[in-house]
């Protein structure tokens, strides 16, 4: 470590246990940063905002990989639902999702940045940061080096430190139905509807310990829309094989950024990452791949650049943010000529297909079969 150590409390601050948080908090750590980690909540896997669905790339490139098999289901297709609930299955050879116990995937994340040596402050709400010297001064931690913000949609760290502002958003709501298995459990179902998501999807999937059904809408602030999810579910629960009569166990919702990163993303030691920054896919959503990324590169950074090794980590943090060009073209097609017919008439063209790619798989060829939505027989309950 430099010999500018002494001269704080800790390197790092990074306020929010998210899955982008966790990222730089581990990397710094594993490099040998003094970190502290703020988390408002005292539960690390309570009131979650995430659908927890992560990627092939996270699965296998991130420390998620770690995670105990208990926490993840593997899913290796999508079935995309047009309105009126005709489906295609789409898959890329190799290619998969793995769906997630989520709460326990969170609890195991904040035993892992303990493990580390990270200080794990749980229950700890962040309120206030202000310039000091060559550092920043973090209340109720004292001064640190670098600040970094993973604290969500409505980042209080930006808002204390005058940096960008997520201003687009979706509005998502999700079902958990404990101890349900789903007829087709290796997809994971996804259904359009200008009703039920406008400028968004609905999605059912299995998870480890049972069934997540959600839907997202464009979040217009002016109309304050709710997601029908009830009405949703009662129009597509039987494609997949859902009682729509039945009660979920946990509730969980909240606001999706969908525009992009925010400008600006850093300055002066302190810097965001994760829902923060708007690194979220405009079109997918959730992008548990991209904030861990950008979280780790930002950590990596961050200890290299404390250690006398690397460029300031505010470039860093800029120039890794994606920029998500085609998704945020996507995202302007679909918020203003989404049309439910377009789907029905078009589910196995060539161009729905390939857009299916460009969301689902990364550009990856993909096959898709023509089998319809499959009603549960009479003798299937659940």
């Amino acid at each position: 470590m430099n010999s500018d150590t002494g001269r704080y409390d800790c390197d790092l601050v990074v306020v929010g246990a998210s899955f982008a948080g966790a990222a730089c908090a581990l990397a710094a750590a594993r490099a040998g940063l003094r970190v502290v980690v703020l988390e408002r909540k005292r539960d690390p896997g309570d009131k979650l905002r995430t659908t927890g669905i992560v990627v092939k790339e996270a699965a296998e490139q991130t420390w998620l990989s770690r995670a105990p098999a208990g926490c993840v289901h593997r899913v290796e297709r999508v079935r995309l639902y047009s309105p009126n609930l005709r489906s295609m299955a789409l898959s890329a050879p190799g290619y998969y999702f793995l769906t997630t116990d989520t709460p326990r995937l969170m609890r195991w994340l904040a035993q892992e940045l303990v493990r580390h040596g990270v200080d794990l402050r749980l229950g700890a709400s962040f309120n206030q940061a202000e310039r000091d010297g060559d550092g920043w001064r973090v209340e109720g931690v004292g001064r640190c080096r670098f600040l970094v913000g993973a604290d969500g949609a409505k980042s209080r760290v930006a808002e204390r430190a005058g940096l960008g502002r997520t201003r687009e958003f979706l509005y998502g709501i999700e079902y958990e139905f404990p101890g349900l298995s789903l007829p087709e459990s290796g997809a994971l179902h996804c259904f359009v509807s200008k009703r039920y998501a406008p400028g968004y999807i609905g999605w059912i999937a299995q998870n480890p310990t049972g069934v997540q059904a959600g839907l997202a809408l464009r979040h217009d602030p002016e109309r304050a829309r709710v997601p029908d999810i009830d009405g949703f579910l009662a129009r597509v629960g039987a494609a997949v094989g859902l009682d729509p009569q039945l009660r979920p166990s946990a509730t969980r919702a909240g606001l999706i950024p969908c525009g992009g990163p925010v400008f600006p993303l850093a300055r002066d030691g302190v810097m965001l990452t994760g829902d923060a920054a708007g690194i979220v896919s405009p079109v997918t959503a959730g992008g548990i791949h991209s904030a861990w990324a950008h979280g780790e590169t930002l950590g990596q950074a961050i200890a290299l650049h404390a250690l006398g090794h690397g460029p300031a980590p505010e470039i860093v943090a800029r120039d890794s943010a994606p920029r998500f060009r085609r998704k945020r073209a996507l995202r302007w097609a679909f918020d203003r000529f989404q049309f439910d017919w377009p789907f029905d008439l078009l589910l196995h063209s060539a161009p729905l297909r390939w857009a299916a790619e460009q969301v689902y798989f990364h550009k990856r060829g993909s096959r898709e079969d023509d089998e319809p939505a499959r009603a549960p027989r009479s003798s299937e309950t659940y």
